[in-house]
């Protein structure tokens, strides 16, 4: 493979790794735990890994351990810094028995299905050690939910010799991974199930987890993206740049965004659905926006929104719930053509419903009525929101020139940034976090634990102070209906409005709005002054008060 000068550079990096972490550990049990919600289904459903306490890691005694190997999974989306949880797996193992081998599974969970692999060696890994994406053995979507799937996997994890099995992934990965865990302690086949916490969205967080890995890279990247766009707004003065952001679920992305660079406006999904606001009132907090610049003499400004919008006003979520039932109809799953599938829908909705879904332009009603994608959820990044707010907008304001409301000029560009973060080359931080949660999950697997996932916390101090442990996946569990059914998922963490992020976000909008106070935050930096290159997101310094 090609090398880049920056690629050949950063392989000298060396991640950092926690104190307890740097020899022999012992872990440290708390009290038993729950999960966050259904507690008597959630226990009924995971009766092998239900109720196991949160896992610390403190300094202890060498052990010596027979020689066992590991699989490794990518599972969903990319995110910067995978490679480096392989790596430090692949050192953590190496280092408890040098005969141990790390196998990773080709494309995903598919590849555990099919019995696609490749054994990870040293001459391997060190080409890929402080570089992103996810290329060194892929990533897939394959769902491993069906006894057969884990049959299959359970016959090649044997002919390897694989103890333990680590999947990186999100919430629907993780939760898959518990689901495993709980299938091989329930029939007694000796395979551990491990996770660890990867997603570019940010929603993998709660009170153990302080942030999926790639989050940090991804947002450094869009908000150098979004301060060049807001040089260039600053420079011409003669558009308004709609920039759309990655973020299904949750506005985690758009917000960190908003605290690095000062845009004039950034939508907060949940801010929207939390004060029940409809299209139109969106569309007219913008415009108003822009009007008030324009009385100013600035036609021009810089909108952030997250690709999840649409699914957060109130009338369009409650279609959306109903238009997911009815494609999870049987009569449904034979329709072969996105009219007749359009046409279905019409037929099956309610009457509020229909009239919601006719009032909106015909591209965005046909895209929330199509195939769902592999977890049942509204393909939204396939939806144009930045182009149809733009375009209400415009509408809204040639009303109000006429009426004698606007007395500027209102140009356009639009942008999705979604792709162009998730395989960046991982910042400081993220090299050294994955870093620390892949060698942590050796130390998860050496003390025989299953269905948990790694942590590192207290990741604002220095790495030598991090905290490194496990958390039982099913701590972080409720039920939820997919595709017609409730079942039970990891809990997305959305944008807390009561957080210190978003509330200091609130206490400064309104200026950023009226005054063009962009900050341009420049590109990743590896090298330099501490205070410009290892710092963690604004959203994590607010959390903790830093």
């Amino acid at each position: 493979m090609a090398i880049s000068n920056l690629q050949a550079a950063r392989a000298a990096y060396q991640p950092k790794l926690p104190k307890a972490l740097l020899g022999p550990v012992k872990a440290v049990e708390g009290a038993p735990t729950q999960s966050v919600g259904n507690q008597a289904e959630i226990k009924e459903l995971f009766p092998n890994t239900y109720g196991m306490p949160v896992i610390t890691f403190e300094a202890g005694e060498p052990v010596e351990l027979p020689p066992f190997n590991v699989g490794i999974i990518l599972s969903g989306g990319q995110a910067p810094g995978g490679h480096n949880v392989i790596s430090g797996l692949f050192d953590g193992v190496k280092s408890l028995n040098p005969a141990n081998k790390l196998y990773g599974f080709i494309l995903g969970p598919g590849g555990l299905v099919d019995h696609n692999y490749m054994e990870i060696t040293s001459e391997l890994i060190d080409n890929y050690r402080n570089t992103g994406g996810f290329d060194i053995i892929g990533s897939g979507r394959t769902k491993l939910e069906e006894e057969s799937q884990f049959e299959k996997g359970i016959q090649i994890l044997r002919e390897l010799g694989i103890k333990a099995l680590v999947i990186i992934g999100g919430d629907d990965s993780n939760t898959n991974a518990c689901v495993l865990a709980e299938y091989y302690a329930a029939k007694k086949y000796g395979v551990q199930v491990i996770g660890c916490p990867k997603t570019i969205d940010g929603d993998l967080k709660n009170e153990q987890i302080e942030t999926s890995f790639g989050f940090d890279t991804a947002c450094k990247t869009y908000s150098e993206l979004i301060g060049n766009i807001q040089r260039d707004c600053n420079s011409a003065r003669k558009y308004w740049h709609f920039i759309k952001l990655m973020g299904r679920s949750a506005s985690h992305i758009a917000l960190e965004c908003a605290l690095q660079c000062q845009p004039n406006i950034c939508l907060v999904s949940e801010e929207v659905e939390a004060k029940a606001m409809s299209l139109d009132d969106v569309v007219t907090y913008i415009a108003e926006a822009v009007a008030a610049r324009a009385a100013e003499g600035n036609n021009f400004g810089t909108v952030l929104i997250p690709e999840g919008i649409i699914e957060f006003i109130p009338a369009i979520k409650k279609l959306i719930a109903e238009l997911n039932d009815v494609l999870a109809l049987p009569e449904a799953q034979n329709i072969t053509s996105a009219n007749e599938q359009i046409d279905f829908v019409k037929a099956h909705i309610s009457a509020e419903n229909l009239a919601i879904f006719k009032s909106l332009p015909s591209d965005v009603a046909a895209q929330l009525a199509l195939d769902r994608d592999p977890h049942g959820n509204v393909q939204v990044s396939l939806i144009e929101t930045e182009k149809l707010l733009s375009r209400m907008v415009a509408d809204k304001l040639a009303v109000w020139k006429k009426a004698g409301k606007f007395v500027g000029k209102f140009g356009t560009q639009h942008h999705f940034f979604g792709y162009e973060g998730r395989c960046a080359a991982p910042s400081n931080y993220d090299a050294d976090y994955c870093y620390s949660l892949g060698y942590n999950a050796s130390r998860l697997i050496a003390n025989g634990k299953t269905g948990y996932m790694s942590i590192i916390k207290n990741t604002t101090a220095p790495a030598a102070e991090w905290i490194a442990g496990g958390v039982p996946i099913t701590m972080m569990m409720n039920l939820e209906k997919r595709n017609g059914k409730m079942k039970p998922v990891i809990r997305k963490a959305l944008v807390e409005l009561d957080g210190a992020p978003f509330k200091f976000f609130a206490a400064h909008r309104e200026q950023w709005a009226k005054e063009t106070a962009y900050v341009y935050p420049g590109p990743i930096q590896y090298w330099g002054p501490t205070e410009v290159c290892d710092q963690t997101t604004k959203t994590l310094q607010l959390e903790q008060a830093k």
